[in-house]
């Protein structure tokens, strides 16, 4: 019984020193705080209110005129609040604020009235909301914050603030100064039905929920009937089909001198749905706005990102050349459909605009809000003025005379040449001049398609770097053939055999390093199997013929 007992003694004295994992919370459990809590919990609604970041709220109406809340988030180490908001924005609204400080060692909640946007117009104790005395507390349980307060009121505002602080720093005595918020979401709530409506953020936005209506479409011949407050005027909004493959529709307007308002209009992809502005019409150094609501309702954001490269972790959340008016970016579902609206402070936006939707299911999210790679893209030129389009693949024309000028230099003309001068010696001089003037030819369009790549790349700033190093040595190996055919020894000459071994080895080189960059060139193109399949079949033929004369040859030195 001792042998048995001194270990389990020995595993509880050390498990003691290592804390519980965290534990979830969610709609579906039960809550069990273990603190008294000054009303029934046990009708309590509850609505997961910011997906992104794991914000629970339960609320019940207690009597006639008292409302009864328990916020439930993560403890980011810093700060939650929950304001309420007459249209959905900061200014203006009261927010319940509580914080844990040193896991538990000390915290606090207070109400604040936002009067503006500095730390001085955001004021402690002060506000439009009428607390119950004595109802207030927050509690750290299992790695999460529960943040309970009353409020005495017929009915709460519909329009919900939610906010975290970062990370360390929290209000402090004697003048508990609040420190801008790291990241916030607005959400409006049907108190009556329990449901999430749509919701806004001021810098960037995100909102969570449908209607839960049949999917309808959008047309420019329809009216905007949005069932949110707009920050700007919509009755004057330019409309235009953008994106007609996959029903994007933009609507825009310059609200004034240098203030231009747009609101983007795409089916649900149950992902999120981009908006990018280009100086040249592609991705690379470009400026996004990013949206996503999930078609669960559970949540969503809108960020802007800038696009440094095509890498992951080069496509920045929070970056970006765009100037977005605080306050007036706000993402919604409405009737199975996105509507993402914003505004820009510029005195004329970027005419290049591309529009992406990512795959289904994966979203942004913290801490990184890293962008998946997008499902499919497109891109269009807008005229401003008169609100016309131009839908485009970037240089798509320059990107296929490209692949074609090298196909036919550097894959079929010059192996052409090559075949020739083995194995036809016999039609003398028939062969070298054949041979000359074809891999001249070869060499002429392998040179033109070369340039037309670096042209390309000069303007997309893909990156195809091994792609371009690839070619530049083909090319480089085209040009020392050139210089060797200028000094080619005479058939005398001792050096001839050296030169014969030179000019074969050098040829067969750059004819592997062509093929295997035409294929890579296919690939990075995204062209599709076609070109593949008709590369395949011409390289097929002329490798199938080489085959046969080399067979021939070897059986006639027998």
């Amino acid at each position: 019984m001792r042998a048995f007992l001194r270990p389990f003694f020995i595993i509880t004295f050390l498990s003691s020193f290592f804390p519980a994992s965290p534990e979830t919370d969610s709609c579906s459990s039960n809550l069990n705080l273990r603190v008294p809590i000054p009303f029934e919990t046990t009708n309590l609604h509850c609505l997961s209110v910011w997906d992104a970041q794991g914000f629970l709220l339960r609320y019940v109406q207690t009597s006639a005129n008292v409302w009864s809340f328990i916020l439930s988030a993560p403890d980011t180490n810093s700060y939650i609040a929950m304001g309420f908001s007459v249209s959905g924005g900061m200014v203006g609204s009261s927010a319940m604020v509580g914080w844990v400080a040193s896991r538990g060692a000390s915290g606090g909640i207070k109400q604040y009235y936002l009067g503006g946007v500095t730390p001085n117009q955001v004021v402690p104790d002060k506000g439009n909301l009428q607390v119950v005395g004595n109802s207030t507390f927050i509690t750290l349980q299992s790695s999460r914050l529960y943040m309970v307060f009353q409020l005495e009121t017929t009915e709460p505002l519909s329009w919900l603030i939610f906010a975290t602080g970062s990370t360390g720093l929290f209000p402090a005595a004697p003048n508990y100064a609040l420190t801008k918020h790291l990241d916030k979401v607005s959400t409006r709530i049907d108190y009556s039905k329990a449901n999430v409506g749509s919701s806004q953020e001021g810098g960037s936005s995100s909102q969570a929920g449908g209607d839960g209506s049949n999917s309808q479409t959008d047309s420019c011949a329809s009216n905007l009937n949005l069932s949110v407050p707009l920050l700007f005027d919509t009755n004057k909004l330019n409309c235009l089909p953008v994106w007609s493959a996959q029903g994007y529709i933009l609507r825009y307007s310059q609200s004034s001198e240098n203030i231009w308002s747009f609101i983007v209009s795409a089916p649900n992809p149950n992902s999120y749905i981009a908006m990018g502005f280009s100086p040249n019409g592609g991705m690379m150094g470009s400026s996004a706005i990013v949206g996503w609501i999930s078609t669960s309702g559970a949540g969503g954001g809108m960020k802007q990102y800038y696009l440094a490269g095509p890498t992951q972790n080069q496509v920045v959340p929070d970056r970006g050349n765009l100037k977005v008016l605080s306050n007036s970016t706000l993402i919604t579902s409405q009737s199975s459909r996105l509507y993402m609206a914003f505004q820009l402070q510029t005195n004329q936006p970027l005419s290049r605009l591309i529009y992406a939707f990512g795959p289904n299911g994966i979203f942004p999210s913290p801490p990184s809000f890293a962008l998946t790679q997008h499902q499919d893209k497109a891109s269009i030129t807008l005229n401003y003025a008169t609100g016309s389009s131009a839908s485009q693949i970037p240089y798509m024309n320059l990107k296929r005379i490209h692949g074609v000028l090298n196909i036919l230099g550097w894959g079929i003309l010059i192996i052409m040449g090559a075949i020739v001068a083995r194995y036809f010696k016999e039609w003398h001089p028939f062969w070298f001049y054949f041979h000359a003037s074809v891999q001249s030819l070869g060499f002429v369009l392998g040179i033109t398609g070369v340039i037309s790549g670096l042209v390309l790349n000069n303007q997309l700033h893909f990156d195809v770097t091994l792609h371009k190093v690839l070619g530049i040595i083909i090319l480089i190996l085209g040009c020392l053939q050139i210089m060797a055919f200028l000094a080619r020894p005479k058939k005398e000459s001792k050096g001839r055999k050296y030169w014969n071994l030179y000019h074969h080895n050098t040829g067969r080189i750059l004819i592997i390093l062509a093929i295997a960059n035409i294929f890579y060139g296919i690939q990075l193109g995204k062209e599709g199997s076609g070109w593949n399949i008709g590369y395949g079949v011409a390289l097929g033929i002329l490798l199938s013929l080489a085959f046969i004369f080399e067979t021939r040859l070897c059986s006639e030195e027998d």
